[in-house]
């Protein structure tokens, strides 16, 4: 089982499970959603009528399948909650793990 590199699995590990007949079943291990803390943070958006988090992904990320990294930077499991208050602020971040860049 393999994930592109852009999906949220990519890096989600595989357990297996034998079945009483023999047979194996393969299955993505849980993933957890990482704390907001692990993330940079870039800027801040405010949500308006209107908005949707596809949208918001490809103006600030480039592409709207990339929806989940909004979604990981913010704690939030469910993407439209992110969107379904206007003046919530939606945080824009680098990748988990990447650093902010050092301002000299």
């Amino acid at each position: 089982m393999s994930f592109p590199a852009n999906s949220r699995y990519a890096s989600t590990p595989t357990a297996s499970y034998t079945l009483p007949d023999g047979r194996q079943v393969v299955y993505l291990s849980r993933r957890f959603v990482p704390s907001p803390e692990h993330f940079a943070l870039l800027q801040e958006h405010f949500v308006v009528e209107g908005d949707r988090i596809d949208v918001l992904t490809a103006r600030y990320i480039g592409g709207p399948e990339q929806f989940w990294r909004i979604c990981d930077a913010n704690g939030a499991l469910l993407p439209d909650d992110l969107t379904s208050t206007i003046g919530n602020v939606i945080r824009i971040t680098l990748p988990e793990g990447v650093p902010a860049p050092s301002i000299e």
